[in-house]
């Protein structure tokens, strides 16, 4: 590993007492005879500050580096298809971890801190370092683990560019009021990563596990099934991005919005997996030989956007319901309860795509036959729920279920984010009032025609359904 150093802003001391950011240098048990890496959300062996700061301890301290990954059986609403992607891409970043020398763990287990706990005993860790995740379930994972733990214990945020706890330390209102701190900071985190080179390690090294088995001890739904569109892990992720800049990159500007031509960069499979980081995404798209507007609007996408995303769920513990709403939008949906509703459709009715809008319809079928729907469509298709549904309540959570069912990037901060900005207004402001919406920004089929071609979208996405196993 290069002398480039972690920076300590990035990493935060967990205790029970909750989070505090590195001061000094990392502590370290004094019989500790290893240092431990809890890997989770940032799938990858490169370009991972976590793993880095991991490893810069273990060579500070002159003891081994190991990983763990730990599976649960069943998360939230993941099916076969994110399983399976999932496993992949971790079965690839163990097997590249053992080629540099470092022991890679993969346990399935229930209880996650549980695992965590007795294995950092088990090896005598002097400390556990682990990546940054805002959601509420790997949170209580963490304050789970630090209350057992006898060691010390270390967040490090290897998925924002800018950290997270670091950027903001409380929840942002809209892009406007985080971009300025974006901007401001980039220069001093977009900076390039240190390669891992082969360590020496004098443990014995576990034995790589095989996907299909672990997919059978699994309990998720398997008939939704894997897709071919995106293949999973790290090398896929680094030819699909190269792939983007060099043929697509140039006309992201003006065609992004478009969802049937095609040039949006859909890197967010791998970037939710944390496959590749969005850093190494940025440092790629920012030495890129292209037009400017291209590339200002993709920063702001993969950057502002999706630390907003992060912020929000960090700080907004209601970021999956109708209470993580801002105030003027649950009072302006409040007072539109009882409007009447000329179409009303269940949970089932919409996973089927079986309402009376074609253009819907074509929508929900590209989500479960590729596994990412179009971001464009994203909106129209979760306002909609809202206007089909008796509550905004029951359409946030069959939005959040249909997302999170479907999309390979689903259970992700972007995905509630989204949902939230679409049903509840948040990182929005108040529009016109109008039924059933209230001041909620509003879309409908004729806004989507004056962007493409909404005849040929439809007829992509309605002509492949026979013989899907998913459509009664």
């Amino acid at each position: 590993m290069s002398s480039v150093k972690v920076d300590a802003r990035r990493i935060w001391k967990i205790s029970p007492s909750g989070y505090t950011q590195l001061q000094e240098s990392p502590e370290f048990k004094s019989d500790g005879t290893c240092i431990v890496y809890w890997m989770s959300r940032d799938q990858r062996i490169q370009h991972n500050w976590a793993l880095l700061a991991a490893l810069e301890e273990s060579e500070k301290r002159n003891v081994n580096c190991m990983i763990i990954f730990t599976l649960v059986p069943v998360f939230l609403d993941a099916t076969l298809r994110q399983f399976d992607f999932m496993l992949q891409g971790i079965a690839e970043a163990q097997k590249e971890a053992h080629s540099l020398g470092i022991p890679f763990h993969f346990v399935l287990e229930k209880d996650p801190a549980k695992a965590v706990v007795s294995f950092a005993k088990k090896v005598h860790a002097g400390a556990v370092f682990t990546d940054f995740d805002p959601l509420k379930i790997k949170l209580q994972w963490k304050s789970d683990a630090a209350k057992a733990l006898q060691c010390p214990f270390y967040e490090v945020d290897a998925h924002n560019i800018i950290p997270a706890r670091f950027i903001s330390q409380k929840t942002e209102f809209a892009a406007y009021t985080i971009r300025p701190k974006v901007h401001r900071l980039l220069p001093e985190f977009l900076t390039p990563f240190p390669s891992i080179t082969s360590k020496k390690h004098d443990s014995e090294f576990p034995q790589e596990f095989i996907v299909q088995d672990v997919l059978k001890k699994v309990n998720v739904r398997k008939d939704v099934t894997p897709v071919t569109t995106f293949v999973p892990g790290t090398s896929a992720a680094k030819q699909h991005l190269q792939k983007f800049i060099n043929k697509k990159l140039e006309h992201y500007h003006d065609k992004r919005n478009d969802p049937n031509a095609g040039y949006v960069s859909d890197m967010s499979p791998w970037l939710h997996f944390g496959n590749i980081s969005a850093q190494t995404v940025a440092l790629q798209i920012t030495s890129a030989k292209s037009v400017k507007e291209s590339i200002d609007g993709y920063l702001e996408e993969l950057i502002v956007r999706r630390e907003l995303a992060d912020n929000y769920c960090l700080y907004t513990s209601d970021y999956d319901n109708f209470n993580g709403f801002h105030s003027w939008a649950q009072t302006s949906l409040h007072a539109h309860r009882s409007d009447a509703r000329e179409y009303v459709y269940s949970q089932q009715q919409f996973e089927y795509a079986e309402t009376h809008d074609p253009l819907w319809n074509a929508a929900q079928r590209e989500m479960i036959q590729t596994g990412k729907m179009h971001g464009y469509m994203r909106m129209y298709w979760a306002k909609k729920i809202l206007e089909w549904t008796h509550t905004p309540e029951e359409a946030q959570a069959i939005a959040i279920y249909l997302n999170d069912t479907y999309e390979l990037d689903g259970r992700d901060p972007n995905g509630y984010t989204g949902i939230a900005w679409s049903i509840g207004g948040v990182h929005d402001r108040a529009w016109f009032e109008r039924p059933i919406f209230g001041k909620i920004r509003y879309m409908n089929a004729n806004g989507c025609k004056s962007k493409f071609d909404v005849k040929k979208y439809i007829a992509t996405h309605s002509s492949q359904n026979q013989g899907n196993s998913l459509f009664p």
